[in-house]
């Protein structure tokens, strides 16, 4: 797609409803996407993590039936709810498009679920998971500039040992990212509504 950096930016949304069940996506595209996020930043250079492509439509209906469980646990505990009366409707959407993702998310053509090797540190998490967040991320760009359709989503992990015993991973492996990779239908992605800038700036202190 002849997408500039700023258009590729902005209109990378999460593709749940959209997503086509039917069209194969070539495990090609799916390499070249994956070639594209190995050269996000790693920290230290560690590059300790692990892409586990699912295409398996029986491993892809045993994940769709863990994150179905988990995503129903999610929506009954009140998620994605916010507390800005003003946001409701927009959050309501949110829910019902997630619950189709819920629903379908067995049948979705390729799984990607990124993954870090190593021991999980009790301190600090965010220099941990920063080295797989900015891959996956590149991954879901080069794939929108691809004709792909992705969403990010990690509600599995409230069973993960479940999907590590589908997945044969040792216990070493930890997951950190599911992304659902399909064609999309429909025409094409607008920028999303967001907070206003300066609702959310802070210079120099809070």
């Amino acid at each position: 797609m002849d997408l500039s950096p700023d258009q590729l930016l902005t209109t990378t949304r999460s593709v749940r409803k959209r997503l086509d069940l039917d069209r194969p996506v070539p495990l090609d595209l799916v390499r070249e996407c994956l070639t594209i996020a190995l050269q996000a930043p790693s920290g230290s250079n560690r590059q300790n993590w692990h892409w586990i492509v699912v295409t398996d439509p029986d491993r892809r209906a045993a994940i769709g039936a863990v994150y179905r469980r988990a995503a129903y646990a999610y929506f009954a505990a009140g998620g994605p709810a916010v507390a800005d009366p003003a946001r409701a409707a927009t959050q309501e959407r949110v829910r019902d498009s997630a619950a189709h993702l819920a629903d379908h998310m067995g049948q979705v053509p390729v799984l990607v679920l990124g993954c870090l090797g190593g021991r999980l540190p009790e301190g600090n998490q965010a220099g941990f998971w920063g080295s797989l967040f900015p891959a996956a991320w590149s991954y879901m760009l080069a794939a929108r500039a691809r004709g792909l359709g992705t969403a990010w989503t990690s509600l599995h992990l409230a069973y993960e040992a479940e999907v590590a015993a589908i997945l044969g991973l040792p216990a070493s492996v930890h997951q950190g990212v599911l992304i659902p990779t399909a064609y999309y239908t429909g025409t094409g992605f607008r920028p999303a509504g967001r907070l206003p800038l300066d609702e959310v700036i802070h210079i120099d202190a809070w």
